[in-house]
Formats: structure tokens, sequence, C-alpha cells
């Protein structure tokens, strides 16, 4: 038996060599990101605990676990199946850092879809300056001085 070579066409090269081009041509906007529009964070400025999801039936459980130093309080949303079952939004938990939390809930009968939600909390600034610091809701410090001048 004889083995003859493949030999690519001609035509395929010319090909080949302008798809790549138009690839790496393409503006930043055009190519497909995470789903959700979700953007990875700054390579300097890494968060977010890592969730793995199960679904059991009527039951959810969710583990997170923060392997970063900034604290990420995450919270379980559950999305039943039945139109008369509630769906539920779960207390949300802190994970500190290289914590792992456990979240958990459920519905009546079966569950649709569940999901993790995070949310960066930053340390409390221990400088009475700090005018993003409103540990008091915006009230006066002197009940005397109605402007809190």
């Amino acid at each position: 038996m004889r083995v003859f070579p493949v030999r690519l066409s001609r035509g395929l090269a010319p090909v080949t060599v302008a798809v790549a081009a138009l690839l790496t041509l393409l503006p930043y906007e055009a190519v497909p990101h995470a789903p959700g529009g979700a953007q990875p964070p700054a390579e300097g400025d890494p968060f977010g605990a890592e969730c793995r999801t199960d679904i059991t039936g009527s039951r959810v459980i969710a583990y997170c676990h923060n392997a970063y130093v900034d604290t990420d309080r995450v919270r379980l949303h559950i999305e039943c199946d039945r139109w008369w079952d509630i769906d539920s939004d779960g207390s949300p938990v802190e994970a500190g850092p290289a914590r792992t939390v456990r979240l958990t809930g459920r519905c009546w009968k079966e569950v649709r879809s569940a999901w993790v939600s995070h949310q960066r909390l930053r340390p409390s600034s221990d400088d009475p300056d700090d005018p993003d610091d409103q540990d008091d809701q915006g009230a006066p410090d002197d009940p005397d001085d109605p402007d809190g001048t």
C-alpha cells in the first residue's frame, strides 16, 4: 500500500492568514467576555470568594471559600420552579480571609436556579476626619450645633 502525502490547497493559506489578521485587529469590545458582563478583577486587586453550589431536590447548599485579604459578604439567592413557591434571598454572611462559609436554603418543591452574590467589605477607617466614614448616619456630632460645623 502506497501512502500519498496530503497537500493543503494553495487557496487555504491566504484564507488562514486573513482570518488570523481579522481576529487580531478586532476591537476589544467585539471579543466575547464572561457571561453577564462580569469583568475579572484587576491584576493587583484580586477579590471574591469561590463558591460551589449544589442543588439536590428542593435543597440548596453553597460552600464559599475566600482566598483573598478583603472580606467578601456572600448571599445565597434561590429561585423556585413552581409559581406558588416563594423565591428567597438568604441573609448575608461574611467570608473573611482564608475562611469557608456554608449557605443553605430550600424551596417547597423543585429549585429552578440558585446563585451567590458577592459584596466587598472594606475595613472601616479609624480616622475621625474621613468623610467616607459615616457611622452616625450623618447626624451632627454636637447636639448644640445643628449645622454640624
